[in-house]
């Protein structure tokens, strides 16, 4: 076996790994949902109607850009899976769940706004929800790539979320902060809508995020004591 072949199969058993642990975290129910990863020239997909506790590696689809695909049919919505890939250069990862509350949210067609700060995970002040169009089409696509814009993250409206990553681990990581942060919302709307902070607060906030995520200290230099290692005498 070469060892594209042998990336590949380590892709798929961890592929499977996440669909359960959408399952056992919660955010997914089911078969609902679905994941897809950059792989060579395409892209690995879950298959349509398979539940995760039965889906083996075998069973993952491969596609091409084009719509193509070897094995299994493939999930209703690798529509948005393809396009996403296809328009994100930045991203491998594409992670689509009914998770509850920001499905909640969705219902509603509401933007989380910036009530608390960990809403920068997603890349800017906001998680857009984008506009509801019938689940596998092209119409529902094009909506999660306008929502999507600049961002890691959106809800898709009367539907559920996406979360997309570099890697499948900080797909789901996100998948289940953008619940968390939809949970938060929802129990703070029930004291009327809560303050939201300024652009220039978030983008402190990002900027912050995206020096920890480059493994530098979380200190704003020139506010805070710098956290440094302790050095021993000689």
């Amino acid at each position: 076996m070469s060892n594209e072949q042998t990336d590949i199969a380590a892709l798929r058993r961890e592929m499977v790994d996440i669909c359960r642990r959408m399952n056992s975290s919660g955010i997914n129910q089911g078969t609902a949902g679905n994941l897809s990863v950059r792989a060579g020239s395409g892209f690995l997909i879950t298959p349509s109607s398979l539940p995760y506790d039965t889906m083996t590696p075998d069973d993952l689809v491969e596609m091409d850009f084009d719509g193509t695909y070897v094995g299994r049919r493939p999930s209703s919505e690798w529509r948005f899976h393809r396009d996403i890939l296809k328009n994100r250069t930045d991203i491998n990862v594409v992670l689509h769940c009914h998770s509850i509350y920001a499905t909640t949210l969705a219902c509603h067609h509401k933007t989380i706004p910036s009530f608390h700060y960990m809403t920068g995970v997603a890349g800017g002040t906001t998680v857009r929800c984008a506009e509801y169009a019938t689940f596998g089409t092209q119409a529902l696509s094009d909506h999660a790539l306008v929502a999507l814009k600049d961002r890691l993250a959106c809800l898709l409206g009367q539907h559920g979320q996406i979360s997309l990553g570099k890697t499948l681990e900080a797909a789901l990581w996100l998948a289940i902060e953008i619940e968390t942060l939809s949970r938060m919302y929802v129990q703070a709307l029930t004291l009327g809508e809560p303050p939201v902070l300024s652009d220039d607060e978030m983008a402190r906030v990002i900027e912050q995020m995206r020096k920890m995520s480059y493994g530098h200290a979380p200190d704003a230099e020139g506010i805070n004591d710098v956290a440094r290692p302790r050095t021993t005498a000689t």
